[in-house]
């Protein structure tokens, strides 16, 4: 098959032809404002969402700070489950903030800790505890993942919008030639000499 046999098929729907029914032109319509969409706005979609990501990210390394705290209560030793070590275990802490007064909460620590190890813990710009935010690096990756699964939902939702109208163009056409076999189909059965 030559390459102008195969553009002709691809593009059958937008060439004059005597056979081509106003569905045909308003299905190819739609499935090029539905691969324009996806193209376009797949795009900006995931370039705007890692942008977002981005900031927040950026946001939360400028705010929250590392300060040393005591374990109160023994955190659990690491647990082994479905092949994976957790070797974050959640326990209690007391630190002193900047002004002297001291603080308890609950943070995951390194499993495993005594009560008076000492542990490093992170701070949001209230002084609450709070995760440690992403490294560049992990704010980087976690961005593009963000990116790509807005980029990709919207494409999958776009997808299915156009696969639904097409849908229902196709039971269009076939109550069309439903209705009009039932006008023909009858006359077959006559005999015309």
């Amino acid at each position: 098959m030559s390459g102008g046999t195969g553009t002709k098929k691809l593009m059958w729907r937008w060439r004059s032809n005597p056979l081509r029914r106003h569905d045909d032109i308003v299905e190819a319509w739609i499935v090029l404002a539905v691969w324009a969409v996806i193209l376009v706005g797949g795009t900006l979609a995931g370039l705007v969402t890692a942008h977002a990501a981005d900031e927040v990210f950026d946001q939360q390394r400028e705010e929250r700070y590392a300060v040393k705290a005591e374990v109160v209560t023994g955190a659990p030793a690491a647990v082994t489950t479905a092949g994976t070590t957790n070797r974050r275990a959640l326990a209690q802490v007391h630190w002193t903030t900047p002004d002297g007064a001291t603080q308890t909460g609950k943070t995951l620590v390194p499993a495993g800790q005594k009560a008076g190890t000492e542990v490093e813990v992170w701070l949001n710009g209230q002084g609450d505890l709070a995760t440690e935010p992403p490294s560049p690096t992990e704010a980087s990756v976690e961005a593009g993942v963000l990116g790509t699964a807005a980029a990709l939902a919207l494409a999958g939702t776009v997808f299915g919008a156009g696969a639904l109208a097409r849908w229902r163009l196709d039971r269009r056409r076939f109550d069309r030639w439903g209705r009009e076999w039932d006008l023909v189909g009858p006359e077959w059965g006559h005999k015309t000499s």
